[in-house]
């Protein structure tokens, strides 16, 4: 007894470290995993904190939400995440990832660069559904999946499949895609979206594949419906002329340098049959850079509509399939974003957001902004970043409420029906729709909160996606 008394304070903490290892190494109580992430545990990345905060592997090239899980593309490594904790589902060693589907029939499919394949994997096992060991490029939508495989050369085959399919649906003939490895989603002749600091370009996960795509090959654009294959058209531009497939259209886009200025003119073709759908002059897509009036870049846009200038300086929003304009901003206004559905636009003072209806052509709501305020619409939320103070706010696309509001320095990386990801270097995390706002949306299905429907009029898009402004893309035409 004297000789416990006489342990000392050294003496009594080795017999307890002692207890505690002996209890940790029998499985009765291991209290070093806590410890360990409580003494790992980062600064939090936002204000409220999110509901996780994990660290990746290496910093995310991109991440996307696929059902319930998340999935991060890392320079050589893909991980999959679990939507409701964070942990860790699987990892596998790749150098590209790109997610096809929508929620729980997403697959994720990855690569290796320069080497010909790829694999459909399941996100939430990791298990390969589908292994293909000759194509070189693949492009993935929310609901279907592309791939081309080449013999020659001059001798490629498209093919279409089911994000979750294990035959192809159709297949078509390319005189070539482009030369080497190509990996994901390769850029194809549409609209460049709008981009915005501190929220990723990928941010609203993949779109439904566009009723035609434009695929250049060797100065050429072949034209290719997406529902059937068939290569509609099989096009030369004009020296003073850029293509792109907007809207279910063939855009030829003209810009001529005269007088010291370049005109724009604008011709829509139907490629079923060749004939001219609608023109528009004076129109500025943005697409020459001034030298000569070289067109190297797409229009500006989303979807199916696509943004010009008008000669008065004026922001539009043009209608790909007809050519309406479906807005015209006022004087000084900048456009943020732009989709199928909505825009956002940043008033001529700076002072104010505002989020428009474009089949109404109506001013829906109006927040305050600062001059340096971004955004971004997806099919769930619009994002929009403000810096001085930083923050990230999340509102629903047609009235405005706010989703959630963060104090935060961090970048907005996917957004799913839900809550979205954000990201600083390698942390990451979670937040949910409701989180550092006076009122949470309703939960939704496994008692998840989902995007609020103030009074019955707001619904997010199906799987299937929008069907264009004048539902032209659907088949009923309904």
């Amino acid at each position: 007894m004297c000789g416990v008394k006489g342990l000392g304070v050294r003496g009594w903490l080795l017999l307890g470290l002692v207890t505690v290892v002996v209890l940790a190494a029998t499985g009765v109580w291991n209290p070093f995993p806590a410890l360990w992430d409580w003494v790992d545990r980062s600064k939090p990345i936002s204000e409220p904190d999110v509901v996780w905060q994990q660290r990746v592997g290496g910093t995310p090239r991109s991440v996307t939400i696929a059902g319930d899980t998340v999935i991060v593309e890392q320079r050589t490594r893909i991980e999959a995440r679990n939507l409701a904790d964070g942990g860790q589902l699987w990892e596998r060693k790749a150098d590209w990832s790109a997610v096809a589907g929508s929620g729980r029939e997403s697959v994720v499919a990855v690569g290796r660069l320069l080497d010909k394949g790829y694999e459909v994997l399941d996100p939430v096992s990791g298990v390969t559904r589908r292994r293909d060991d000759r194509a070189i490029a693949v492009w993935t939508y929310r609901n279907l999946l592309l791939d081309a495989y080449c013999v020659q050369a001059t001798d490629c085959t498209l093919r279409a499949w089911e994000p979750r399919g294990t035959a192809p649906l159709w297949s078509a003939f390319l005189p070539g895609v482009h030369s080497g490895v190509l990996a994901d989603n390769p850029e194809l002749l549409g609209t460049r979206r709008l981009g915005a600091t501190r929220i990723d370009g990928g941010v609203a996960g993949p779109e439904s594949v566009p009723p035609l795509l434009g695929f250049p090959v060797d100065g050429r654009v072949h034209v290719v419906d997406t529902a059937t294959g068939r290569v509609l058209q099989n096009v030369q531009p004009g020296r003073e002329e850029r293509l792109a497939v907007v809207g279910g259209r063939l855009l030829r886009i003209a810009a001529t340098s005269r007088d010291g200025s370049c005109y724009y003119a604008v011709t829509a073709v139907d490629p079923a049959t060749g004939q001219q759908v609608w023109r528009r002059t004076g129109i500025n897509l943005r697409t020459a850079d001034y030298a000569g009036c070289v067109q190297r870049e797409d229009p500006q846009g989303g979807r199916n509509v696509i943004i010009g200038v008008a000669p008065d300086g004026r922001e539009a929003v043009l209608d790909g399939y007809d050519g309406r304009l479906l807005q015209v901003g006022a004087d000084g206004e900048k456009l943020l974003a732009v989709d199928d559905r909505y825009a956002v636009v940043r008033s001529a003072d700076k002072g104010s957001l505002l989020g428009r209806e474009l089949s109404a052509d109506r001013t829906r709501w109006t927040r305050p902004a600062g001059g340096k305020s971004g955004a971004a619409l997806t099919p769930y939320a619009a994002v929009i970043s403000e810096e001085k103070p930083s923050r990230l706010i999340a509102v629903e696309p047609r009235e405005g409420r706010v989703l959630v509001e963060l104090r935060t320095s961090a970048n907005a990386l996917a957004v799913g029906p839900s809550g979205m990801i954000i990201g600083e270097g390698r942390e990451i995390g979670y937040v949910r729709w409701g989180a550092g706002t006076s009122e949470a949306p309703g939960p939704g299905q496994d008692g998840a909160p989902v995007a609020p429907d103030p009074g019955g009029s707001w619904r997010p898009p199906s799987d299937q996606g929008s069907c264009g402004p004048k539902r032209e893309l659907c088949a009923d035409g309904k």
